[in-house]
């Protein structure tokens, strides 16, 4: 069976190497459902946009689908978050889908993390001891509005570069995106204030930016090191930790087993909150701005259901 996948795909993309969107429309496809919704922002009817990650599942590890070859194979630009995010499932695909336009270092690959602000970037040497570390810094920049309108700008200078005559029309919706992300970014921040250097703990390293951008203060994770399960002797060192600091909140992502995220919080007074790091990981986080409406909205209606502060 797994030959005849192989082979069927071979066969298409003889069939289908080099074709693009019907319409004439650029032909984009992106890594995770964040880029897909900063794309469409840019770049309108003028592109056809669709993701390979769903927002619900982890983007470190995404199930590669034969499938995603022939997307990968009609593209006319691929755009990754980068810093070795993907590195687990996407390069393969790539290669496989033999399509010279999206290969790394080519025209129609746009590694969207080059002019975002990165933090947690590791120094001396690094070992798989420390867990899954990404020696190239975290790379779940885009919880950081600031960081939206950079990819938003990378994505829109790509764009124009493959696609002069739509260049003016880039320009101008990456201009009102920035505008409208501006004004939701000021009403973010007033509604956060309030609440400004609350302590919390995370499930895995997925918002040191949203932390950063909403004065959030994560002084624990339930990984003892990024990609290590719990443990329980890190689970009672998470649990001190809480009581010693009066930590109610517990951000957790849709994607993990919420068991020991629950036994702390039975231990600790506190609340487990699963938030998606990403647009599509609940229904209401439909686009980026969304993203950023159900995130702040369900941590706000938490800290006042358990008082923390």
């Amino acid at each position: 069976m797994k030959r005849f996948i192989i082979g069927a795909v071979a066969a298409l993309l003889v069939l289908t190497v080099g074709t693009s969107s019907a319409n004439g429309a650029l032909n984009v496809i992106t890594a995770t459902e964040d880029l897909a919704s900063i794309a469409r922002e840019v770049g309108g009817d003028k592109i056809k946009v669709e993701s390979l990650a769903r927002g619900y599942q982890d983007p470190h590890f995404v199930e590669a689908k034969p499938s995603f070859v022939l997307k990968l194979n009609h593209a006319d630009v691929l755009i990754v978050i980068g810093r070795d995010l993907e590195i687990g499932w996407l390069p393969p695909l790539i290669t496989q889908s033999r399509n010279a336009k999206i290969q790394q270092g080519a025209d129609g690959y746009l590694d969207a993390s080059l002019k975002a602000k990165i933090l947690e970037l590791p120094t001396g040497q690094i070992t798989r001891a420390m867990g899954d570390v990404h020696p190239l810094g975290n790379p779940h920049y885009w919880l950081d509005p600031e960081n939206g309108r950079r990819i938003a700008q990378e994505i829109r200078d790509k764009l124009s570069q493959l696609d002069g005559a739509n260049a003016p029309t880039y320009t101008q919706r990456e201009a009102d995106f920035e505008r409208r992300l501006t004004d939701a970014e000021k009403r973010w921040t007033a509604q956060m204030a309030p609440y400004k250097g609350l302590k919390v703990v995370t499930y895995h390293r997925s918002w040191p930016n949203f932390a950063d951008a909403f004065g959030l203060d994560v002084i624990a994770y339930i990984e003892p090191k990024p990609g290590i399960p719990p443990t329980p002797q890190h689970t009672l060192d998470v649990i001190n930790a809480m009581k010693a600091q009066n930590v109610k909140i517990i951000m957790v992502e849709p994607y993990f087993d919420l068991k020991t995220p629950n036994s702390i919080a039975s231990q600790t007074g506190g609340k487990v909150l699963v938030m998606p790091p990403s647009v599509g990981g609940l229904p209401s986080a439909s686009d980026y701005f969304k993203l950023f409406d159900t995130d702040i909205g369900m941590l706000i209606a938490a800290i006042k259901e358990t008082g923390a502060k």
